[in-house]
């Protein structure tokens, strides 16, 4: 009886870590397929994943801050770092794995040279991504601003505005749903292609693949280095999500590895 009760024992203890969760927070397009892709190949590892979708930048890193969530993935580490430091959060990288390229969009022009004196433009409203839109519209010719490598950049700082662009801040997720009523919005390649929008044909200008804005898994200090985290990790490094990205966003969206 005591072999048989120690043979249930191990049996148990496996059982109980072949049916490890991770509960990963991501925004729909890409970061929610890129999971969903890999969520078999986990599974077969013995780690389940529980993937919960979120249209905004903020409750992700708080939710996993405060121990709700296990990780998210949709943020690169510029916003992050700034999240960190605005909020107090000591949330880490795990690892890198895509670029997700800003670009400007409009359903008015098809070229940026034919945009208005005072067109209507608008940015993300958080703070490095809306610099980063600063710095894509200054790359294109349309503005110059006091510090050109400032990723933080905003409105204010902005010196030679020669067409006397109207910029605007607003909430990243809004920006595909005003996108016919401004002249010019840049967007976020994860909300574009959620608004069925191609960032390789449709978008004006769009940052080159020398862009530092990798988006990242993050996670808590806490838990970074689990066995469960390294597991999705090394999923999220695979050839075949390699394959996958390519194949399925065609160059709108970039492995980093």
């Amino acid at each position: 009886m005591k072999k048989l009760l120690v043979a249930f024992a191990a049996v148990f203890s496996l059982a109980a870590q072949a049916n490890d969760t991770l509960t990963v927070a991501a925004t729909a397009v890409p970061h929610a397929e890129i999971l969903e892709f890999v969520k078999p190949a986990l599974a077969a590892e013995g780690v389940d994943l529980d993937i919960k979708v979120f249209t905004d930048y903020i409750q992700p890193n708080v939710q996993v801050a405060e121990g709700r969530l296990d990780a998210n993935f949709f943020q690169h580490q510029p916003y992050l770092n700034e999240f960190n430091n605005g909020k107090g959060t000591n949330l880490v990288a795990v690892t890198g794995v895509h670029l997700e390229p800003l670009g400007a969009y409009s359903n008015k022009y098809k070229k940026l040279d034919e945009l208005p004196g005072g067109a209507n433009v608008v940015i993300p409203n958080d703070a490095t991504n809306g610099g980063r839109a600063l710095l894509l519209l200054q790359a294109a010719g349309l503005i110059k601003l006091q510090n050109p490598r400032d990723i933080l950049a905003t409105p204010k700082d902005i010196i030679e505005n020669p067409k006397d662009l109207k910029i605007r801040a607003l909430e990243a997720a809004t920006l595909p749903r005003v996108l016919t009523q401004v002249d010019l919005a840049l967007i976020n390649t994860n909300y574009a292609l959620d608004a069925k929008l191609d960032p390789a044909h449709d978008a004006l200008v769009i940052e080159g693949n020398d862009s530092p804005y990798v988006n990242i898994l993050v996670s808590r200090p806490d838990n970074k280095d689990t066995p469960a985290m390294q597991k999705l990790a090394a999923a999220l490094h695979s050839p075949e999500l390699k394959q996958f990205i390519l194949e399925k966003y065609k160059g709108a969206v970039l492995p980093a590895f």
